[in-house]
């Protein structure tokens, strides 16, 4: 395993195998002896979802997509908001507050920002079947303190749960609602990411566990 060249390799086209040897470590990819240039993988991933998310946004602006609220108002929203100068900190502090994130967890908020691509365009019909990309970690559309506030109070309430139900399973971090309740439809639990998790990339709650990022970034890419 080399892993002085992850970071060139990722960069040269080896993906895949990065991946591998990334999700092969475990949480033991936050050692010391690798951890930076794991996190330089990772990095790298998140600018380049980045530029593909504004690439995306413009070209869909051109083609008269129109990005709202998924509710009755559709309220126009700005459908990317990038990583704020308080982005580290809101990273450090869900580490602190729900233990260890994927590293590509926090490469997204530190470098990428929030996502809402739910919309509509006059000529293409609607369906319940879309599921358009939304992603909210630092919480960019609202105040610190309420998307801090909300994924703390859906931390008791899981723990309260738990407490009445070992079978629940891990925490899962909201961080963009169902596919139903995106095209305004009464529908299950939000998407998020289950925690505390310690390895590179991390495991997707949606309707069914899967992983994370990586794999549609690198699609994209």
């Amino acid at each position: 395993m080399s892993v002085g060249g992850w970071a060139d390799r990722y960069r040269q086209g080896d993906r895949e195998r990065v991946w591998a040897e990334l999700g092969s470590l475990g949480s033991g990819v936050r050692d010391p002896s690798v951890l930076t240039e794991a996190q330089a993988v990772c990095d790298e991933m998140a600018r380049r979802a980045r530029f593909n998310i504004e690439l995306l946004v413009h070209r869909l602006q051109l083609q008269g997509y129109v990005f709202h609220s998924n509710d009755d108002a559709r309220t126009p929203v700005v459908p990317f908001q990038a990583a704020s100068v308080r982005a580290s900190q809101s990273a450090a502090w869900l580490e602190e507050r729900f233990g260890p994130v994927p590293l590509v967890l926090s490469s997204w908020i530190r470098l990428v920002g929030d996502v809402w691509l739910v919309g509509t365009h006059p000529e293409w019909g609607e369906s319940s079947a879309a599921d358009p990309l939304v992603i909210e970690l630092e919480g960019t559309r609202y105040s610190s303190e309420s998307i801090s506030g909300y994924f703390i109070s859906e931390h008791e309430a899981w723990a309260e749960e738990a407490r009445n139900d070992p079978a629940v399973g891990s925490f899962v971090l909201p961080v963009a609602p169902d596919r139903l309740h995106k095209a305004n439809i009464s529908g299950g639990a939000p998407y998020g990411f289950r925690l505390p998790d310690g390895r590179a990339d991390g495991v997707l709650s949606a309707e069914y566990d899967m992983a994370s990022i990586c794999p549609v970034t690198d699609l994209l890419t």
